[in-house]
Order: C-alpha cells, then sequence, then structure tokens
C-alpha cells in the first residue's frame, strides 16, 4: 500500500518503573540452575537484554493504553472530536469482549463517531493497526486515528519462573523453548496518524507491505485463550527455526519494501527492527545487507515488549536524537505466524511524549519481588 497524505502526528510513549535484570531473574531460577548446574548469565549474554520492565501488580493493559494515548493526543495539539478510529492492538488485553479499545476510547474521551475495534497479529499488532488507519485516512475516511497497545511481561516472567523451578524432571535441553519468555518485558505505545493537512511537516508515512509465511506458524506457540479460564500463561518457542525462518520472511519482505518505496539499501538513514535480541539483530540486517550502525535498538534496556517493541524504539530513537527531517526511516517488523509488516517513512516533526528517555542509564540494582 502506497501512502500519499498520511502523517504520524505524535508518539505517547511509556515505560514502568520497575526493572527486572536478567541476573535477578537468574537468582530466582537457582534451583534450576543448581540442578542442572547452568553457568551464570547465560541469560544476558545469549540474548544481549540486560534488563526488561514490568507493570505494578494489577494492571491492565487498558490502563497505561489511556495514558498512552492521552499523551499522543495532546502532544499533537488535536481535539478528541478530530480521532476518528481507536484501534488497541497489543497481544495483552483486558478481556475477551467487550474489545479492549472500548474501554480505551472511553477512558480517552473520543467521539461517539469514532471506529472502535481490537486488532491481534503478535508483535505486528500495532504496526497492521496504524496501516489500517492510514489506510482510512488515504480513502478519506477519517482525517485522524490512533493505534494504541500496552504489554504487560509479569505473569509470563512469574509463569515461567515458577514452572522452570518446580518441575524436577527438565533436562538441559528441555528448557531451551522456555528461553524466550524470559525475555519480554513491558510497556505502552500509541501511534497518532493524521491527514496531511492537520500535521503538514510530520513524518510522512509512503508504504506498507506485508510478506506472510503460515506454514511456521507453530514454531512460537502461547497457551490457548478460552473464556473463564484464569491462564498462567505459558509459551513454547522453536527459536532457533523460528530465527531463521523469521530472517528468511523478514529478507524477503524487505525486498518487496525496496521495490515498493523505491529506495535502496544505501539511502536509507535509519531503520528500526523487531526487538528480540542481539543474534536476531545482527542476523536481520545482515540478512537485509544493512549496517547496525544505522539501527536503532531498545531491547537491552526494555526486552523483547512484543507488539510495542518497534513502536517504541521508533520513539527512543527520535527523543535520543537518531532522527532527523528528511531521513529515510525503515521500519521492519517480523511476527510469530511468521508474518512480516514493514513501512517506508520520511522522518519529520513528530512529537514525543512520555518516559521512554527513562530508559537511559537505568541502574540493574533493584530488587525483584520473591
Amino acid at each position: 500500500m502506497k501512502f500519499e497524505n498520511v502523517r504520524l502526528a505524535a508518539i505517547g510513549a511509556l515505560v514502568p518503573d520497575e526493572v527486572w535484570s536478567s541476573d535477578q531473574i537468574e537468582q530466582r531460577l537457582q534451583p534450576l540452575y543448581q540442578r542442572l548446574k547452568l553457568p551464570e548469565g547465560r541469560l544476558e549474554l545469549m540474548s544481549g537484554i540486560a534488563q526488561r520492565r514490568v507493570w505494578p501488580v494489577g494492571t491492565v493493559p487498558s490502563g497505561p493504553s489511556i495514558e498512552a494515548g492521552k499523551l499522543a493526543v495532546q502532544a499533537a495539539g488535536l481535539g478528541v472530536e478530530s480521532i476518528g478510529c481507536l484501534i488497541h492492538a497489543s497481544v495483552c488485553r483486558d478481556f475477551l469482549e467487550p474489545a479492549t479499545a472500548s474501554r480505551v476510547h472511553h477512558g480517552i474521551g473520543l467521539s461517539s463517531d469514532c471506529w472502535v475495534y481490537d486488532v491481534s497479529n503478535a508483535c505486528l499488532g500495532l504496526i497492521n493497526g496504524a496501516i489500517q488507519i492510514a489506510m482510512m485516512i488515504q480513502s478519506g475516511a477519517i482525517d485522524a486515528g490512533i493505534v494504541v497497545g500496552t504489554e504487560n511481561s509479569r505473569m509470563l516472567l512469574e509463569s515461567t519462573i515458577q514452572a522452570l523451578n518446580g518441575d524436577t524432571s527438565l533436562r538441559r535441553k528441555d528448557i531451551k523453548g522456555a528461553f524466550a519468555s524470559l525475555t519480554i518485558g513491558s510497556g505502552s505505545c500509541a501511534w497518532l496518524l493524521t491527514h496531511e493537512r492537520l500535521a503538514p511537516e510530520a513524518t510522512a508515512i509512503e508504504v506498507g507491505i506485508a510478506e506472510a509465511r503460515t506454514r511456521f506458524h507453530d514454531l512460537c506457540v502461547s497457551d490457548s485463550d478460552s473464556a473463564g479460564a484464569e491462564m498462567q500463561p505459558l509459551m513454547e518457542t522453536d527459536s532457533e527455526q523460528l530465527m531463521a525462518e523469521g530472517i528468511a520472511t523478514g529478507a524477503a519482505a524487505f525486498e518487496k519494501l525496496l521495490a515498493e518505496s523505491g529506495w535502496d539499501r544505501g539511502s536509507i538513514e535509519r531503520t528500526v527492527c523487531h526487538q528480540v535480541g542481539t543474534r536476531h539483530r545482527v542476523a536481520m540486517l545482515e540478512s537485509m545487507g544493512l549496517s547496525t550502525e544505522r539501527d536503532s535498538v531498545s531491547f537491552p534496556q526494555l526486552g523483547n515488549t512484543g507488539s510495542v517493541a518497534l513502536p517504541l524504539t521508533v520513539a527512543s530513537a527520535a527523543a535520543q536524537g537518531d532522527l532527523t527531517a528528511g531521513d529515510r526511516v525503515a521500519m521492519l517488523g517480523i511476527g510469530s505466524g511468521i508474518n512480516s509488516v514493514m513501512l517506508a517513512a520520511r522522518w519529520g516533526s513528530t512529537a514525543i511524549a512520555g518516559n521512554i528517555k527513562a530508559i537511559q542509564n537505568v541502574p540493574l540494582a533493584l530488587k525483584i519481588p520473591s
């Protein structure tokens, strides 16, 4: 899809205050580590993730999503009556029904004329939502819309730690599938997109593409999502094959992005990939013929924050001054399924609101509750 008049007017970006370092998680896994004689430090060494953050106990996704959405609206300087669509697009949601978007719509105070619904596509939810809003703007159906989501890793981290410590039948080869769950972090992000007449100097969203290789849908699977079940979520991941097939899918998608945008590799000033970890990032960029020097990351401080990982990293890159007006920015999304969604954008004056700068220079000595 090519867009002529869609702008990313503002981003609301929030990260929790509570920090869990990889070292501290390994301390909580001492029963497992001692029984299997696992070397300490392997979690950070293998992933490049020094820490991740978690929301307070009892946080539901709509809470931070409402705050992030309000921040985006305020930063854009728009009235709530101008917002014609609200999509909630994170993996985490308040409940099966109604749509979490309904609670967020009410909390932000948007109008009754607004389209309101949830979108779910693993780590690609927010990017999918952004493209849907862009299509509505391009068609003339709406002038502005918000896609927002909040990922909450606390329950997954706690359930995984409990499961690994509690199952004494596990051997070294058995725990590889749970490793990815220990890299998950929390965060919230809202993108507010508008017609260019409302934000003429803002970042231009120019192209969106998709690549689907769903024969690999079973490489990363969570628990079933059943009404009435008080889930303690667990996730099983074939990390090696998932990385290999994800990279192949992303490389094919990137060729589509180049063809549709008319860009070449050398003309791209900044890239932002999905934030999984060091090995994935390096291998992905190498497969695409791109340099790590022009790539922005947030995973060392935030972990893998799922659907908000790429949107939060864009906000972080802007807040740190990595993005300047006129930069060609390639946003390279990959998600289990396997699917890839990518955006080509020309950076402009996009307002960034929230506490995303707080990811810099955070001490790792905070205690994890037992």
